[in-house]
């Protein structure tokens, strides 16, 4: 007999040589038809797994992260059997269960069309009927090389040539069909029951685009039809909200082969909201103790050396000049810190000076690959809320408190926090190249941050190998409608650069010491900050952001006089008003102003004007009736100045 500590703490006595799924039987039937897989001492393991020891264990269904990735997963094989039976010369390179479902990648000798996905997917829902058991075999590294060989298989090829010598290399067989895979699965084709490919896209083999485009097939499945169904519908939302549709049509930017990927255009609309958005960082900053900084967007490679950032970050850089030709190299910058920091060393500072706190509105450059650019969440040039503080040892907590108090206004206000979660990025000390070389530092300022997010009480989860290579971080992220997760907002703690760059201070001792930098951003990026409040707002923004505040709208050519009488004084308020003039009915001017998702629409008739009143159409509220221009005016000033949602 064995002893197994089951999920709830308990423990059950089983006979050695049981497997996962017949445990799962013992316990519930109910549990049992459930399962897709099980997890022993930690380890995801396939039901078939045999249990000859006393170990923990857990039984995963769909409900568990781990369970869905193994249906997931199970399914993208299916996908991949399905392709290979309707297009038998297609080669396979890799498809993963993803956060939202799987997707697998294919080369193949044309593209895929809408309709070869409709083939697909009935071909797969054939698979699935005939319940085909998945069997795990192994090979050694020569067998295994000779059989993805055999069967033409280029890309299982290269992963199998990569893995380490000694590695056990596994198969998954269903039925004709046969994928290089660490696994775990379904026991069977027929667990799977409701599924939907959800899209064609193209992607480069590793990520890499030098290597060739391959066709990538997304898609989802669910134990139950209501559970496709649901999904289906919040993907529908979620492509109305998704702000590179969204804020193409709104006109809030745009893009243009010939200027390039990853360079979007603001449109007026959207540069005006950029404008409200730095006005209203940079205002609040200054209240809170900061100077602001204005450098260069080019530097020498000597300063990026200093920095260590030629060393560590020369790739995603964009540089100007040969080192082996020029006498001088630039390179666009990536951030600002190290011109900051020239500031400060500028001239001698004391104690007393500290804490010095620098903000710049900062644009920035880093050459992203072509792949990995997306809309305005990941770009080539882009500006961000940038500051460093420079503070004395014993400042750094209460500093990194105030930076994160500012964070979280900027989110209140916005509406943004109750949508993040905290990351506390660590080093991988397996990864020196990667990092600053300092094992020492480098856990004295993981301690120092982590003893600081605990007494603050923040909830956050650790992630290693995140790290800046200069310091840890706790990043602020966020997932878009497609929950894909981003950083959008990051708070490190430096302890290389101040060393790097000879930065000093004269203690009460009349000694030079060493400052701490709180590197960190108030509201992030301002094009990836606009990309969630398109989304979250599904571009009706609140009235304060709004680039259009106002529209009025009179009904016929006699009032446009009346009408431009009270955009003036809107105007006059600083609010955002136009006027819709056109020669056109009033019904076709407001269904233009509610598309444009406008807050508010004065719409003025004979008896408006001669009543010196408007009729009010609001955005959320809907008709609110005739209204006193003066009254109007005040809920309007009072909405804007509060920064009301």
């Amino acid at each position: 007999m064995i002893t197994v500590i089951l999920k709830d703490g308990s423990a059950k006595e089983f006979k050695k040589g049981i497997t996962v799924l017949e445990a799962a039987q013992a316990i519930s039937s109910g549990l049992a038809r459930a399962a897709m897989a099980g997890e022993v001492d930690g380890e995801t393991v396939v039901l078939r797994h045999v249990l000859n020891e006393n170990c923990s264990l857990n039984i995963l269904t769909f409900d568990d992260p781990e369970g869905r990735m193994t249906y997931w997963h199970t399914t993208s094989h299916i996908l991949a059997h399905a392709v290979k039976r309707l297009f038998p010369d297609t080669k396979l390179a890799i498809g993963p269960a993803i956060e939202n479902g799987f997707y697998y990648d294919f080369d193949t000798k044309r593209p895929f069309t809408a309709d070869d996905l409709e083939k697909i997917e009935r071909e797969m829902q054939k698979i699935i009927k005939e319940d085909i058991p998945l069997e795990r075999f192994t090979l050694n590294r020569e067998e295994a090389l000779e059989f993805v060989s055999e069967n033409g298989e280029i890309y299982k090829e290269e992963l199998i040539r990569e893995l380490p010598e000694d590695a056990e290399i596994s198969f998954y067989r269903q039925g004709d069909f046969t994928d290089l895979c660490a696994g775990p699965h379904l026991l069977s084709t027929g667990k799977v029951k409701s599924i939907k490919l959800i899209n064609l896209a193209g992607a480069y083999w590793r990520g890499n685009e030098k290597n060739k485009m391959l066709q990538r097939i997304y898609g989802i499945s669910f134990p139950k039809n209501s559970m496709l169904n649901e999904h289906l519908e919040r993907l529908e939302e979620a492509r109305k909200r998704d702000h590179n549709k969204l804020g193409r049509e709104l006109e809030l930017f745009m893009t243009s082969e010939i200027i390039g990927q990853g360079l979007p255009l603001l449109m007026p609309k959207g540069a005006k909201i950029i404008q409200i958005l730095q006005r209203f960082v940079e205002d609040e900053e200054e209240r809170r103790g900061y100077v602001i900084t204005k450098t260069p967007y080019m530097a020498k490679s000597d300063l990026y050396k200093v920095s260590g950032h030629w060393q560590h970050y020369k790739d995603g850089m964009f540089i100007i000049g040969d080192e082996e030709k020029d006498d001088e190299v630039l390179a666009l910058r990536p951030m600002t810190c190290p011109f900051q920091f020239s500031i400060y060393n500028a001239r001698l500072h004391s104690y007393r000076d500290l804490p010095i706190r620098m903000a710049e509105t900062s644009t920035l450059f880093r050459n992203e690959s072509s792949g990995e650019m997306h809309g305005l969440i990941r770009v080539r040039q882009f500006t961000i809320s940038e500051g460093h503080l420079i503070v004395t040892p014993d400042q750094l907590e209460e500093e990194f408190k105030g930076v994160l108090d500012l964070i979280n206004y900027m989110l209140d206000v916005l509406g943004l926090r109750e949508d993040v979660t905290y990351r506390f990025s660590k080093w991988d000390p397996n990864d020196r190249e990667k990092y600053i070389d300092n094992p020492a530092a480098w856990e004295d300022t993981q301690n120092k941050m982590k003893n600081i997010l605990d007494r603050i009480g923040l909830s956050y989860k650790e992630a290693d190998g995140e790290a800046a290579f200069y310091g840890p971080k706790l990043d602020i992220q966020a997932k878009n409608v497609h929950g894909k997760e981003d950083t959008i907002i990051t708070v490190q703690i430096d302890f290389s650069l101040p060393e790097r760059f000879d930065m000093t201070f004269v203690d009460k001792d009349n000694e030079k010491k060493r400052p701490y930098v709180i590197h960190r951003t108030s509201i992030g990026c301002y094009e990836r900050t606009l990309a969630m409040l398109i989304e979250k707002y599904a571009g009706a923004f609140p009235t304060w952001l709004a680039p259009v505040q106002v529209k009025v709208l009179p009904i016929i050519d006699k009032q446009i006089d009346y009408a431009n009488n009270i955009a003036n004084r809107l105007k006059n308020l600083g609010v955002r008003v136009e006027v819709d003039a056109r020669n056109e009915k009033i019904g076709y001017k407001i269904r233009e102003a509610q598309l444009s998702k406008i807050p508010y629409m004065l719409v003025i008739g004979d008896k408006e004007m001669e009543s010196n009143k408007v009729a009010v159409r609001s955005r959320k509220d809907g008709d609110l009736g005739p209204m006193d221009v003066d009254t109007f005016i005040e809920s309007l000033m009072e909405e804007i100045n509060t920064k009301a949602r």
